[in-house]
């Protein structure tokens, strides 16, 4: 925010005046209401009615001259001779209030004429239209609610550095209303998919944050420590592998939205602390989560928008089922020409050199199929498309493919270039799953930050018997993006991860 780019409303806050003169003026303000034995912060107010309950009524309550008692912040102030008209919004709308001298007396006047833009007031009074037009409320009475020492954005020049908007949210959600509306579409989004998945017989359940041992996503951790039992423990990267002890003990529908964690960079399509919702069916695999995955997209889709194809940046995304479905093989020889599935690690990755991909990493066969489908697919996909059987040696927690052993039965759904679900077959054979684990802690000790631990209790519960199971991972957050047309990660979430001011 720029020390100059306050709105001025009256003779002392101009716009050339620093920004802590302007804070200074303000302080000065409050220790005078208090003189004048004034609370400028008071505990209480009682409306009669939100702005937007005043417009959906105001044709009743003003032909009734009823008293009514509202609410909000000034937003925008106009002082005529002996009458002042303002705006003030409250979190449903807007409404402009009037104040006249011979109906508020001098002093209420007076005392009006002295508060600032951003000030949050009570007014009490009847509902009448202007000559203009405009639906007003009458002010008879009013009462300072809160006193805002710094003064708001100009409402030209606005909050118009992003980083800004981030750290100081809360100024965002005052003057750019539209940040609102999609924090708003967020919670219905939330909603939706809560009422899908409980008419469906999910149960919603919670399962620890802070974990032993962390697992069911390739991801580094955050470490804390717990101080009474003097050990580490990690906070959580991902839901499952406690969610699938849960179908272990014998639920067989259940879900959690979650919060995780993972320790990795920032940018606009990460945040390291992200909302995902996880959810397993006992008895289902793969493709029965494909189906359900897909239909509770469309109805997310039509309940938040009322149609199937919407806008994200330069696209329309169709959002009616059913979704393009290919495997990552066929989708990379589609691409290139090149059919990886019938070659071993080392002409694999000869090849992926020959295509210009960084071989650094592709420590296996199934690490050079990857990043064949992210450089040369995963650009390419913007309507929803199914991505499906994935390298077997990626996919550490899903069954093997029924019909190809080099292969996992496990899908994610890529939408406008951003992949929004991860699901699998999951694994339920305790020694395959054992012998997974294993070869992830040697692609630990080959270099793989992000390969996961060795779960010894998980396999325990597995050796108990878990049913067969269909398992669906995915983001809130980046769901919310494409269904709110949001370039960033930020956008969509109330406070995102900043570094620190200087």
């Amino acid at each position: 925010m720029n020390d100059k780019s306050h709105e001025p409303h009256n003779s002392e806050e101009a716009p050339q005046i620093p920004l802590d003169e302007l804070i200074a003026i303000r302080h000065k303000k409050v220790a005078d209401l208090r003189q004048q034995g004034i609370n400028p912060y008071p505990y209480r107010f009682v409306r009669t009615h939100q702005v937007s309950g005043l417009l959906a009524d105001f044709d009743t309550l003003a032909g009734s001259e009823t008293i009514v008692k509202a609410a909000g912040r000034i937003m925008l102030k106009r002082k005529m001779g002996k009458s002042i008209f303002a705006d003030i919004h409250d979190f449903t709308g807007r409404i402009q209030i009037y104040f006249k001298i011979d109906v508020v007396g001098e002093k209420a006047f007076n005392l009006f004429d002295l508060l600032d833009l951003g000030d949050l007031v009570g007014v009490e009074g009847s509902l009448f239209v202007t000559r203009t037009g405009e639906k007003t409320i009458r002010v008879q009475n009013f009462e300072l609610l809160a006193k805002a020492i710094q003064p708001l954005p100009d409402k030209h020049a606005g909050l118009v550095d992003k980083e800004m908007r981030y750290r100081r949210r809360y100024v965002d959600l005052i003057v750019n209303p539209e940040v609102r509306e999609t924090l708003i579409k967020r919670g219905q989004i939330i909603r939706s998919i809560r009422q899908f998945l409980d008419s469906r017989g999910f149960l919603e359940v919670e399962t620890p944050i802070l974990q032993p041992l962390y697992g069911g996503g390739s991801a580094r951790p955050f470490v804390t420590h717990h101080n009474s039992l003097d050990m580490n423990l990690y906070l959580r990267i991902a839901d499952e592998l406690y969610l699938k002890r849960l179908i272990v003990g014998g639920f067989e529908k259940v879900w959690e939205f979650c919060k995780d964690f993972r320790n990795e960079g920032m940018d606009r399509l990460h945040n390291p602390e992200f909302s995902m919702v996880e959810l397993y069916w006992a008895y289902a695999d793969y493709k029965d989560i494909m189906a359900l995955f897909q239909e509770l997209l469309r109805q997310t889709v039509w309940e938040l928008h009322g149609k199937y194809k919407i806008q994200y940046e330069d696209y329309e995304i169709d959002f009616e089922p059913p979704f393009k479905e290919i495997s990552m093989i066929d989708a990379i020889k589609e691409k290139t020409g090149i059919d990886l599935l019938p070659l071993d690690y080392a002409a694999a990755e000869t090849i992926a050199k020959e295509n210009g991909i960084d071989s650094d990493d592709l420590i296996n066969w199934g690490k050079v199929v990857e990043a064949f489908f992210g450089h040369f697919v995963e650009p390419s996909l913007i309507q929803p498309t199914i991505i499906k059987d994935f390298p077997r040696e990626i996919s550490p927690l899903a069954k093997v493919h029924r019909d190809q052993p080099r292969l996992a039965e496990r899908f994610e759904l890529f939408i406008g270039t951003l992949e929004t679900g991860n699901a699998f077959s999951e694994l339920n054979d305790p020694e395959d799953q054992r012998q997974r684990f294993l070869d992830q802690v040697a692609q630990r000790q080959a270099g793989d930050e992000e390969a996961q631990p060795y779960d010894e209790d998980y396999v325990m519960a597995l050796s108990y018997g878990m049913p067969p199971t269909g398992g669906l991972g995915f983001g809130i957050d980046r769901l919310v993006m494409l269904l709110t047309n949001s370039h960033s990660i930020r956008d969509v979430i109330f406070f995102p991860q900043m570094r620190p001011e200087d």
